[in-house]
């Protein structure tokens, strides 16, 4: 009952399109300021193909942008993961990126993204079904917690987000044709010398014919590694890279308007991967925490339609630079209110 109350106290639909707030729009997306949920409730029911998203994680370490604690995260999330499942198509795929947090005070890992996860399956009015796992190396993510990785040395660096791949039905569309990998040398050497067919040691039989066909490149598994997979002969669940990346013009546009930029960015790749692999060209993709609007870039790259939205006017009028758009022109959309004086003074130049 407490649920139930809480859900009822929120605005209402109609109050959540007003809040929201277009900055720019593009051929094939529009941007938002605004609620996620907002963002969500205004799409049609079973228009969405994939909403790729990476919300606020619950860290001990509160970020400026907000996070929830652990304890109140699902109660927290469930909302949105319910409108995800009113805008998904049937055969349309959920893909949430989620990193790991630490009990306070203690070198324990927190559960919540096992547990969000199990409330999304069970989850009686929009149960979704987990199509895969994947995960994500950060090679950028700097020692932590200090306490117990540099500094007793006990654990070692946490550089690994969980990605859960949830859709409405047990066959969301798929195709790993559009992920391929390049093949190994090993691998292309075994297309010209051949191999020892027969039983493993492991007690797979390898067939005269299993590895002789040429297929264009090697099936992704759920390790997607930008550059350390390669070597494996198929690429993997894991998603290598990082965002350290300090010249794009996102970050640019933000040093010369004096706005805040998003500090948790997915690398493109990443969200590349996931358009081509779950979504055909002209699909909707939606992200509705899209900080600085990775997932609408990569849609807009690759010929989808996009909708996104975030909380924070900042990282939504920086977002415009990725596609080429002024982004003071959005900061006066999401900002309608009196500017500080060095980003009005930035707006005229």
């Amino acid at each position: 009952m407490k649920q139930v109350r809480e859900l009822q106290t929120q605005p209402s639909k109609a109050a959540r399109r007003r809040a929201l707030v277009e900055a720019y729009r593009t051929e094939l997306g529009q941007a938002y300021k605004g609620d996620g949920l907002a963002m969500l409730n205004h799409c049609r029911a079973g228009t969405v193909q994939l909403v790729l998203t990476s919300p606020p994680f619950a860290l001990t370490r509160k970020k400026r942008y907000g996070n929830k604690a652990s304890e109140e995260y699902v109660e927290w999330f469930l909302p949105y993961a319910r409108a995800v499942h009113r805008v998904l198509r049937e055969g349309g795929s959920f893909v949430l990126d989620l990193g790991g947090s630490w009990e306070p005070g203690r070198p324990i890992k927190n559960v919540y993204q096992y547990e969000l996860l199990l409330a999304l399956l069970k989850d009686k009015r929009a149960p979704f079904l987990l199509a895969q796992e994947f995960y994500w190396l950060n090679r950028a993510r700097l020692p932590g917690p200090i306490e117990w990785v540099n500094i007793k040395r006990i654990r070692v660096t946490d550089a690994v987000n969980v990605v859960w791949w949830l859709s409405k039905t047990a066959a969301p569309y798929a195709d790993n044709r559009q992920v391929l990998r390049p093949y190994s040398r090993s691998m292309l050497r075994l297309f010209e010398n051949g191999y020892n067919a027969g039983p493993r040691p492991s007690e797979w039989h390898i067939g005269d014919t299993s590895f002789s066909r040429n297929n264009g490149g090697s099936i992704p598994s759920n390790y997607l590694g930008a550059d350390g997979d390669t070597d494996l002969g198929y690429p993997t669940n894991l998603l290598a890279g990082s965002n350290t990346g300090s010249q794009d013009e996102y970050l640019k546009a933000c040093r010369r308007l004096h706005l805040r930029p998003n500090p948790a960015r997915f690398p493109l790749e990443f969200a590349e991967f996931f358009a081509k692999f779950l979504t055909k060209k002209g699909d909707l993709v939606a992200d509705p925490f899209a900080g600085s609007n990775t997932t609408g870039w990569a849609a807009e790259r690759l010929g989808r339609r996009w909708r996104s939205s975030d909380i924070e006017g900042d990282f939504v009028a920086g977002s415009a630079a990725r596609f080429a758009l002024d982004p003071a022109k959005a900061l006066q959309k999401v900002r309608p209110h009196p500017l500080p004086r060095e980003r009005r003074r930035a707006l005229t130049m």
